[in-house]
Formats: C-alpha cells, structure tokens, sequence
C-alpha cells in the first residue's frame, strides 16, 4: 500500500535527511540523489518542495533561525537564572550547533551567497534586541543597571557583536579578539550604567580568561 505523506511532514523529512546529509559529507559533497535515497522518494516529490539542492539549504537556514529564537525566548523567560547568566545564554544560544552546522556557516559565508549571510543578520538585529531587552529590564529592577534606553543599548550591542565577531567580517588574531572583548564588556558596562567590572566574569562563560590572550 503507497503512503501518502503530508506536505509539511514530507518536507521536514528531506531537510531531516539533508540536514544529516550535509554534516556527513558537506554540502559539496552531497547529491540531490543521496537526498531522495536517503528520505525514499521520486526525483519529482523532491522538486515539488524544492526547486534545487541550495533551496534546501536556504530552508535549513531559515528553519535554524526558527530554532535558535526560540531557545533564546526560552532562556530569557527562565527567570531561575540570573540575569547577567541569561544575557549570555541567550547569546549562546545563537550560535548554530549539531547537524549541517559547518556547511551552513560556510555556505551563507561564500560570496555568492552574501544576501543569504545579510538576511540572517538582519533576522537576529532585529529579533535579538527586544529578547534581550526585557532581561536588560530586570537587571534595571534589581539595581544591577541604569539606564534609560535598553533596547537601543541592546541594538548597539547585537549590531556590534554581529559584525566585529563574525569571523568572516572581522579576521583577528586570538590576541586582537582578546582584546576587543574586553573592551566591548568594558564599553556594556558603561551602556548599561553597571558597576564597572561587574560583567568581567562573562568571559570566562566564552571560555575565554586573562591567560587566552597569547596566539
């Protein structure tokens, strides 16, 4: 008997697949027929979701990015954790982990696919802020920041963030990273109206300290 599959579940099965497929064997590496051996399909189910084996890739994209905010939104509402703790997590949050990981990273950052890479961006500058924005607002309440513009701070802070430590903008040496991550913290404080050096220790959930700053 042939199983008739729904549009979305059909869908989800071969970004499953691709998605699989790309961690294993890069984005290169895979066929658009490793794709419809591995999900058990026709060629034309496979160009009836999607036009080409870059769509499917730009669907992952955008399917990570549905992911990411999420897990972001869920942390900042865990209010369990403190507040300079969640604004981290929060941040780490965004970064994309597990599966095709890589192959997205280098795939949005080959210059063809710049639009790609500045669609991201776009999504996390403007989705980002107003998440970290009302954990920023507890900080506020509690005493830990003074500030009369938070979400503006949180913009400047994403905006920042996203363009200096995007490895494909910005090429640093481990020192020069170093070095710019203290003074973004530095600079936090004084956006936030916080005790200075009261998120020094941030660092160390970056896995970075005062002995990471040699090549």
């Amino acid at each position: 008997m042939r199983v008739t599959k729904k549009a979305e579940e059909r869908r989800n099965e071969i970004l499953d697949a691709a998605d699989e497929l790309f961690g294993q064997k890069g984005f290169d590496g895979t066929t658009t027929k490793d794709i419809l051996e591995k999900v058990g399909i026709a060629r034309g189910t496979l160009y009836h979701h999607f036009k080409s084996k870059e769509d499917i890739m730009d669907a992952l994209i955008e399917r990570f990015n549905v992911r990411l905010l999420g897990a972001a939104q869920e942390i900042a509402a865990d209010k369990s954790i403190p507040v300079v703790e969640r604004i981290i997590r929060v941040v780490m949050a965004l970064n994309i982990n597990g599966g095709s990981s890589t192959e997205i990273m280098e795939h949005i950052h080959q210059p063809q696919n710049a639009l790609m890479h500045q669609k991201i961006q776009k999504v996390i500058i403007s989705e980002v802020p107003p998440i970290l924005t009302e954990i920023i607002r507890e900080g506020i309440e509690q005493g830990m920041f003074n500030t009369p513009f938070p979400y503006e701070c949180m913009e400047m802070v994403v905006i920042y963030a996203t363009a200096v430590f995007d490895g494909d903008m910005v090429a640093m040496t481990n020192e020069e990273r170093f070095s710019r991550m203290l003074a973004f913290i530095c600079n936090v404080e004084r956006l936030l109206g916080a005790e200075s050096g009261s998120l020094m220790d941030t660092l160390k959930m970056f896995g970075m300290g005062e002995g990471d700053n040699n090549e």
